[in-house]
């Protein structure tokens, strides 16, 4: 008899513990839990991400730091600086209402597949 009892008990625990675990993975799978775990795991990422550029760009302003350093862009800057240069400006011969006339050679043709 005591036999029986142990067993009946054990089987009915082994079903509550494996209805009680069914349960739950089934409401794990409901398409509402499904999206609010994708939601959590991409405000994660973006997190994730946005601590990454961040350091990026922390690295890159102190190695910008050390390479003005090495180049001695940041000491004073003796003298004067040269002139600035002046460009000549060419005048366009050509009036705006008369195009510029087309020259067709065969050898130089266009050829609108030349671009691509």
């Amino acid at each position: 008899m005591f036999r029986r009892t142990f067993w009946f008990t054990a089987g009915a625990a082994a079903g509550v513990w494996a209805t009680t675990k069914v349960n739950r993975k089934i409401k794990q799978l409901t398409p509402e839990s499904l999206a609010a775990q994708a939601a959590n795991k991409a405000v994660e990422a973006g997190h994730r991400l946005k601590d990454f550029a961040l350091d990026v760009r922390d690295n890159m302003a102190e190695r910008e730091a050390q390479l003005g350093d090495a180049l001695g862009l940041t000491d004073p800057v003796e003298g004067e600086l040269p002139p600035q240069r002046r460009f000549a400006v060419v005048e366009n011969t050509f009036s705006a209402k008369q195009p510029k006339p087309i020259e067709y050679n065969a050898r130089n043709a266009y050829n609108r597949n030349e671009d691509h």
